[in-house]
């Protein structure tokens, strides 16, 4: 090995880096939780651990500067210094076999929270008794959605998602007939009828509800038990011209109607959907008692699952610890809602789920066999000591 390329690796490889990493991923771990309280979970996951550096904002500025390393940066970093050191400094020998077996399930370990990050998603599906559904909504992604609902059997959708809005350049549908031009994006924003906010100022809006809605920008909110209702102004724009402006938000249920050339469009700003190749029905929901008392004993759905080719159709019941794996997706029992009628299921998809089990394994295995062939090797000197 090159003198120069060995250097590197002895600096890459040193347990000083190790001790150093170690303490960051500390700080950085306390660091996140003192700021959940403001962020939320989820907004503290995307700043501190799926980021390469954590980025702080200038009071009364819009620039943002790197005060800390991130959670893959620091992850990353860990992952390159096992290596280093399992490259360098272990033999391969049967006395080391249980060294290997464990680094190589903390580094299995490191990339399967990599794959976790970047791949899985997390979802939510809300049934009523009776109801079914070939879809989950995403807990965290927002689209605007074009539907044309002339075709009374199927729609045609258009999604378009938040990031694009925010950009204010006009956005091209292909295959629709006109194209939606951002004029206005809040991430966050309350509105209120005209009724109930009579003195404020009117809405530029003429397509939809128009009128009748009027909107006040307002700051994002982090907090847990808090949602943000983005909200946007768009002018739909036609070869011939605009036909108008609509205000989307996701306040708004129903989606707004737009008829051109002949045919209708249903234009609403909503929680992301994800479909499956599947779809659930919920035969029913229990919400069970201790006898006598109020205190929740079980909560369980029961559901009809149906794949889209008909080869399959069966029933399941989903409760806690026990959910629902199928098509890639685990549903696991949420929550419920409207008197017992509605479950909730949260879905969560993650194609890297079993790579933490196996690298436990692995990092299990791997110390009780070191630790095993240490032991003969200690009881063997001690017995050829004492004859």
């Amino acid at each position: 090995m090159p003198a120069p390329f060995r250097s590197v690796i002895e600096r890459l490889a040193s347990l000083r880096l190790t001790v150093v990493l170690l303490v960051l991923s500390l700080v950085l771990v306390v660091v996140a939780t003192l700021d959940q309280v403001n962020l939320g979970i989820w907004a503290v996951q995307e700043k501190y651990f799926r980021s390469f550096f954590v980025f702080q904002q200038l009071s009364g500025s819009g620039i943002a500067f790197p005060f800390f390393p991130g959670g893959y940066l620091i992850g990353g970093g860990l992952l390159l210094n096992l290596l280093c050191a399992q490259f360098l400094r272990f033999t391969l020998n049967w006395r080391n076999v249980g060294l290997h077996l464990t680094h190589f399930g903390i580094i299995l370990l490191l990339i399967g929270e990599l794959l976790t990050g970047l791949l899985s998603v997390e979802s939510h599906l809300t049934l009523d008794t009776g109801a079914t559904r070939n879809y989950a909504e995403a807990s965290s992604s927002r689209e605007l959605a074009v539907a044309d609902i002339t075709d009374p059997d199927s729609d045609r959708v258009w999604t378009v998602p938040l990031t694009r809005l925010a950009k204010s350049e006009p956005i091209e549908l292909p295959g629709c007939p006109f194209k939606l031009v951002p004029l206005q994006f809040h991430q966050n924003a309350h509105l209120a009828s005209r009724a109930e906010a009579p003195n404020a100022p009117a809405s530029p809006a003429t397509l939809g509800l128009a009128g009748q809605v009027v909107f006040q920008p307002a700051a994002p909110t982090y907090r847990p038990n808090e949602d943000n209702t983005p909200t946007t102004l768009i002018e739909l724009r036609a070869p011939e011209g605009p036909l108008g402006t609509l205000l989307a938000s996701l306040a708004i249920a129903q989606p707004q109607t737009l008829d051109y050339a002949g045919r209708t469009y249903a234009i609403s700003l909503r929680r992301a959907r994800i479909y499956f190749d599947f779809a659930l029905t919920l035969v029913e929901f229990r919400h069970d008692k201790y006898p006598g008392t109020e205190i929740p004993r079980n909560f369980s759905s029961q559901v009809r699952l149906r794949s889209a080719d008909g080869k399959e159709d069966r029933e399941v019941r989903i409760f806690m610890n026990n959910p629902l794996r199928h098509g890639g997706y685990t549903f696991y029992q949420s929550g419920f809602q409207n008197n017992d009628r509605t479950s909730i299921l949260q879905v969560m998809r993650n194609p890297g789920w079993l790579i933490p089990y196996i690298a436990c394994v692995m990092s299990g295995l791997g110390l009780l066999l070191h630790f095993g062939i240490t032991l003969v090797g200690f009881l063997a000197r001690r017995r050829a000591a004492t004859t």
